[in-house]
């Protein structure tokens, strides 16, 4: 069995909660043990917090879940684009797969609910295949 870890930004703690729960769902049908859930405040702490599990020998791959929710200025979208593209390079780095399950930047609190489960489970498949293909 190979493990993976979860970084959760709680920010958006409840719904961030329910997308945990769907990727435990979701590793476990896959045969993955879950060896790590890390809380951060958000995503902006998630490429250390990731970086910090891959370093790990016990740890496969990894999953990053949160929101970057629509704001009222570019801050979301600037810091969404630095967010993936650290979490891309830490995952060439490594040579390790990084799941991303983040809904946004520029997400609609109205279209939050209905992406939440499907978004997670996403990151946890795409985790799954990489280290299954490595």
């Amino acid at each position: 069995m190979s493990n993976i870890g979860i970084v959760l930004g709680r920010f958006h703690r409840k719904e961030v909660e329910e997308m945990l729960d769907e990727a435990r769902t979701v590793a476990a049908r896959r045969g993955l043990g879950i060896v790590a859930e890390v809380w951060v405040p958000g995503s902006m702490e998630k490429p250390l917090a990731i970086k910090r599990l891959l370093m790990r020998d016990d740890v496969a791959g990894a999953v990053a879940l949160g929101i970057i929710e629509r704001g009222e200025t570019e801050h979301g979208n600037v810091m969404g684009h630095a967010v993936i593209g650290s979490l891309i390079d830490l995952q060439l780095q490594f040579m390790k797969p990084v799941g991303v399950g983040i809904l946004g930047p520029g997400i609609n609190p109205s279209q939050i609910p209905p992406r939440i489960r499907p978004y997670a489970a996403a990151a946890v498949e795409a985790c799954a295949d990489l280290i299954e293909q490595g």
